[in-house]
């Protein structure tokens, strides 16, 4: 077994986040914080030095692109390190996508320290770890299918909520405007409701997508 260290990325436009993470992860034995990056672009490109064992990725960096696309782009290398997501976020709208993209596990930013030490060692033996919030969701998304969306009507249903048009949307997720109806339609079938209204709050209950 190596003494080597595990070697760290961590990835969050907040500095004063990362400033956190650092103070906290540097008082650990065996833990070594070797860079930052303070947008997902730089993230996937400092990733691929091949020094680095875990990236500690946030999902929400403002303009540019998201920490899930930057996880799916990290985690299709070969040899690539192993991506644990630290954010504040656990709405479907959040957890699936970086799970999907190939996050090894999902933390929440209001974990203890000692749990975000022990997330970073799981995550860097290559076995899975998830905040309880988020195993609780996913479980009940296992328990309930009819209720579950797919991430494209998620990504879909985010929009509504925020107040786009079917042509809007469409716009925005290069589809057409036939296609956003589609996606709703099947939204509205899966939550038995019958307009965007409903189907915003019935889905926000549910945690489908971000409050």
């Amino acid at each position: 077994m190596t003494d080597s260290p595990i070697r760290l990325l961590l990835a969050d436009d907040h500095p004063v986040v990362r400033a956190g993470l650092r103070a906290v992860l540097e008082t650990e034995p065996g833990l070594l914080v070797v860079a930052e990056a303070a947008t997902a672009e730089d993230a996937v490109t400092r990733a691929a030095a091949g020094d680095i064992d875990v990236v500690l990725m946030d999902l929400q960096f403002g303009k540019g692109m998201g920490g899930a696309e930057a996880t799916a782009l990290i985690t299709a290398r070969p040899d690539a390190p192993r991506v644990l997501v630290v954010t504040t976020y656990d709405s479907d709208a959040d957890t699936l996508p970086a799970i999907e993209a190939g996050a090894t596990g999902y933390l929440l930013k209001d974990a203890p320290p000692e749990d975000l030490a022990a997330a970073v060692r799981t995550a860097a033996a290559g076995r899975t770890i998830l905040a309880p919030a988020v195993a609780d969701r996913l479980m009940n998304r296992l328990r309930t299918p009819a209720t579950t969306l797919t991430r494209r009507e998620t990504e879909v249903l985010a929009l509504v909520a925020e107040g786009l048009s079917n042509q809007a949307i469409g716009r925005h997720l290069h589809l057409t405007e036939g296609t956003v109806k589609s996606h709703l339609a099947r939204v509205y079938a899966k939550l038995d409701v019958d307009s965007r209204t409903a189907a915003v709050a019935a889905a926000t209950e549910l945690g489908l997508i971000r409050r």
